[in-house]
């Protein structure tokens, strides 16, 4: 299995998943909250955003 190969796999599982993936997404950003700076939480929120978009993005 090639990279691209394993890449459309990932995709499609996240497609396939998206409402677990984006509570995944969720979780993660939610630690890095805590663990982080406040100073740093909209950052933090901005990455969770534009990854919650990508995820999205794989089932169109």
């Amino acid at each position: 299995m090639g990279f691209d190969d394993a890449l459309n796999k990932a995709k499609g599982a996240a497609a396939d998943h998206q409402d677990e993936a984006n509570q995944a997404v969720d979780g993660a950003a939610q630690k890095g909250r805590d663990a982080a700076p406040d100073q740093l939480d909209g950052g933090v929120d901005k990455g969770a955003d534009a990854a919650k978009g990508q995820i999205d993005g794989f089932g169109k």
